[in-house]
């Protein structure tokens, strides 16, 4: 028997599909290197399904964006262009502040929020900054954290890898790995976080964001700088996609829940999918022109004219 066919003429190309199949409601086909030229690639074959209904953040709107050294970009980005950066050249020593880029998995982000909202105590040498500096966690940078968290309203919170160092007695993750002078084998040790536990701290967290900021808005992304290096015993390549489909799989569960106010922004699919050559010589870093487009794509669906 024949099969009924479609015809799609994109770019200039005729595609001829069998009409047999039953493709549900929603389908979206991968973009070609011919669309993904066009201006409003982003927009286009990006965005759907992730944009906000409408933009809801203007220059009073007071921001706090943490999570990776992606996080930084965004900051940088928005701050430049005149929005409320919480913190933003204040001498603050809240550690979401002084060492946000540094908080890279979402046990270290849920320990944040724990710590300052619900008085939970953690092992002092878990907090270790990039520059090897050990954070204070005195009452006065407790109550610095919690008024900004109280402050804001709109929270951006960038993952960064599932690959996570912890600490063998009490189960908690570090920030980063441990400095080779304080490496105890007996104390220290290292291993791939799951998908469920990913899940469980960033359910966590939101539950402590609506606790303390019911009407604000959390905008989730996934940071596209991969694994500068990896701790396991493969290729740092392969290992970097099992950390970031980890996160991305955590990510879309916690979408799946329709939380209100809560949304998703794919600044790493617009890098790894939609940009060409995106990254620096380093092969981590995305270009300057890339980080542009991507945050002029956030203000476009985000941000009030």
């Amino acid at each position: 028997m024949d099969l009924d066919q479609i015809t799609v003429v994109r770019d200039g190309r005729t595609a001829i599909f069998n009409g047999s199949w039953y493709r549900g409601p929603h389908t979206n086909f991968i973009p070609s290197k011919e669309d993904l030229r066009q201006a409003d690639a982003l927009d286009t074959y990006v965005m759907p399904g992730f944009a906000p209904q409408a933009p809801f953040i203007d220059r009073q709107t007071p921001i706090t964006a943490f999570g990776s050294c992606f996080a930084a970009n965004i900051t940088h980005f928005l701050g430049e262009r005149g929005y409320a950066i919480c913190g933003q050249g204040l001498d603050l020593n809240a550690h979401i502040i002084r060492f946000g880029e540094g908080i890279v998995n979402t046990f270290a982000i849920r320990q944040q929020f724990e710590w300052a909202l619900t008085g939970r105590e953690f092992p002092q040498s878990l907090w270790i900054s990039e520059g090897k500096e050990i954070a204070r966690k005195d009452a006065e940078v407790r109550e610095t954290t919690r008024e900004i968290i109280q402050g804001t309203d709109v929270f951006i919170i960038t993952l960064g890898l599932a690959e996570i160092w912890y600490d063998r007695p009490s189960g908690e993750a570090f920030w980063r790995a441990v400095p080779a002078s304080l490496f105890d084998p007996e104390r220290h040790g290292f291993r791939v976080s799951t998908v469920a536990e990913n899940f469980d701290n960033l359910v966590a967290t939101l539950d402590l964001i609506r606790a303390a900021r019911p009407n604000a808005a959390v905008v989730l992304t996934l940071s596209p700088i991969p694994l500068m290096a990896t701790f396991r015993p493969v290729s740092c390549l392969t290992a970097n996609a099992v950390s970031k489909a980890t996160l991305r799989v955590a990510l879309d569960q916690v979408m799946a829940q329709g939380r209100d106010n809560v949304f998703y922004f794919p600044s790493y699919e617009m890098v790894t999918g939609a940009c060409f050559d995106p990254f620096e010589e380093d092969n981590r870093h995305p270009r300057a022109e890339v980080i542009a487009a991507i945050m002029a794509c956030f203000e476009r669906h985000y941000c009030k004219a």
